[in-house]
C-alpha cells in the first residue's frame, strides 16, 4: 500500500549517522517536483526521529507539500 509507484528512502535514526540526512532530504525536496512525502515509521521511540528529520527537510525546502505520516506496529500493521 505504501510502496507501490513511489520512490523509497530508508533510514534508521538510531543506528545510522544522520548528520547528512537533513541536508540531503532538503535538497531532494527543493530540487524536484515532489507533490507529497510519506513517512512510515515503526512505533518504537527511536524511529520517530525519521519523522522529525523529514518535517524539518520539508520546512527547509521552502515548499508547501503534503506530508503523510504512518505509524507501523511492531507486528507490521498500520496503526
Amino acid at each position: 500500500k505504501l510502496l507501490k509507484n513511489h520512490r523509497i528512502i530508508i533510514a534508521c535514526p538510531k543506528l545510522d549517522d544522520t548528520d547528512g540526512y537533513l541536508q540531503k532530504l532538503t535538497d531532494i525536496i527543493a530540487q524536484n517536483d515532489i507533490k507529497s512525502v510519506t513517512v512510515a515509521y515503526m512505533e518504537v521511540p527511536c524511529c520517530f526521529g525519521s519523522v522529525q528529520i523529514v518535517e524539518e527537510a520539508v520546512k527547509n525546502s521552502g515548499k508547501n507539500i503534503s506530508l503523510k505520516i504512518y505509524t507501523i506496529s511492531i507486528s507490521g500493521e498500520i496503526i
